[in-house]
């Protein structure tokens, strides 16, 4: 949902220097650009591809204002650029192709979530925004799938918002979430923007404004008789349920924010009951995350549905992902010429555009990813990298954030069991292909070769 023009500001400055650079060199050859993640977090087995809507919304709508380029004008890194570069930014639009795995799809390391084909000073001007936008929301979609996988069926909601880095952050973390399998969020401009299911209760401000506790609970449930989720450990858990039964309230949940949920559950669940009570749900929040709820359920607690939100919105025990975006072909024409990266310490990268195949077994489930080279065919493998945007605009219609969220959830279900545990002790295969093997080492033979001075190597 395209909801206003993105600035091209929104990017780091070597972007434009290098922009600058290849303009006043007339370098305008075409270009391929991959993003992808190094490597897995510490306790995550898999990733959750999000973030797509919103790079094709940037790239479709891309533009430098007057007050952009006047702006960079005033830089003095930009003193010696000449005004025909400038006189080309406020031409400038996107206008390459994008292939990419479709949000919601489990990911792994090294694997391209996104390729760029594009004039390479376009190419090198989005490199900023794509990875921000491609990893953060990756980083929450998958901590939200790990959430829901503890939760074992039972509903979790996204509360996040207030412990965001930014209202914006907060809102796109809600959208994420719910790729990850969350059934709402207390966000409600992201259940405005994306048409996402809202969720809320009350604070303990609203229990503490009225003198007498039962009187808070019955002037909200009285506006709210069909919504109500009253929070019952503002003064004592126990009591406030008591009032609640007393005063022949029926609210459609209360909610557990402190003291031992396991106990305090129980508890609770057996009162209710004997009220007559029996679908009036728990709902428990409070400092919750995949480890945590693991732990209440194995432990025996009683609940309904959990409202997670630091740990969630921040992803709070994995909180970046080590996002790349690499330049790997640059061409003579329509022919590729490769590039690759050859730094030490686990940096190095393969030349060439890539596809992933995502191969399965027997019983269905996936068993091995191969990254290969594009025009390698794995017939018995899925190709999991599909073009999205050529020349600057969408090929079709973007998926529903349902659609997504149903994907993911497929998807997810047919990963091998390993990958659902909450520690990584059997990471799932994934292998470069011999042709990409190949066109390394010959990358490497020509790129990596010895300075010779004075006839000595």
């Amino acid at each position: 949902m395209l909801e206003a023009r993105h600035s091209a500001l929104l990017t780091d400055l070597y972007e434009l220097t290098m922009a600058a650079a290849y303009f006043e060199n007339n370098f305008r050859a075409k270009a391929s650009f991959e993003l992808f993640i190094r490597s897995l977090p510490p306790e995550r087995n898999y990733l959750v591809a999000a973030g797509l809507e919103q790079v094709l919304d940037y790239l479709e709508s891309l533009e430098f204002e007057p007050a952009d380029i006047e702006f960079l004008r005033k830089q003095p890194v930009f003193r010696q650029v000449s005004d025909k570069f400038f006189d080309y930014l406020r031409r400038f639009r996107f206008t390459g192709e994008v292939w990419a795995i479709p949000e919601g799809t489990p990911v792994f390391q090294e694997e391209p979530l996104l390729r760029v084909t594009a004039p390479i000073i376009e190419g090198q001007i989005v490199e900023t925004y794509l990875l921000s936008m491609i990893t953060f929301q990756t980083m929450i979609a998958s901590k939200a799938a790990r959430v829901v996988r503890a939760a074992q069926g039972r509903s979790v909601i996204e509360f996040g918002t207030r412990r965001a880095h930014s209202p914006e952050a907060g809102t796109l973390a809600a959208r994420a979430a719910y790729i990850g399998g969350c059934i709402g969020t207390s966000n409600v401009e992201t259940g405005r923007r994306f048409g996402i299911p809202t969720f809320g209760t009350l604070a303990h401000s609203f229990v503490m404004a009225y003198d007498d506790e039962e009187e808070a609970f019955r002037r909200f449930q009285k506006i709210f008789p069909d919504h109500a989720m009253l929070l019952v450990d503002t003064y004592d858990t126990l009591a406030a349920v008591d009032k609640i039964i007393q005063a022949g309230l029926h609210p459609k949940a209360v909610r557990l924010d402190s003291g031992d949920v396991v106990e305090l559950s129980r508890a609770v669940r057996r009162r209710l009951d004997q009220a007559g009570l029996s679908d009036t749900q728990i709902f428990a929040t409070s400092d919750l995350d995949e480890f945590v709820i693991s732990d209440l359920l194995a432990r025996g607690a009683v609940v309904d549905a959990f409202g997670v939100g630091t740990s969630l919105a921040a992803s709070k025990d994995a909180p970046t992902l080590g996002g790349v975006y690499k330049l790997v072909d640059v061409y003579a024409g329509e022919r590729p010429s490769y590039r690759a990266k050859l730094s030490p310490g686990g940096k190095a990268t393969y030349p060439g555009c890539k596809q992933v195949y995502r191969l399965q077994s027997s019983d269905q489930r996936y068993a091995e990813d191969v990254i290969a080279h594009w025009t390698e065919k794995y017939g018995e493998g899925k190709p999991l990298l599909a073009c999205v945007m050529r020349d600057g605009e969408r090929l079709a219609r973007s998926p529903k954030i349902e659609e997504v969220r149903e994907h993911a959830q497929m998807e997810l279900a047919r990963l091998p069991e390993q990958c659902h545990g909450l520690d990584q002790a059997h990471p799932y295969p994934v292998r470069f292909s011999r042709e990409l093997q190949r066109l390394l080492e010959d990358f490497r033979s020509r790129f990596a070769q010895p300075v010779t001075r004075r006839g000595v190597v």
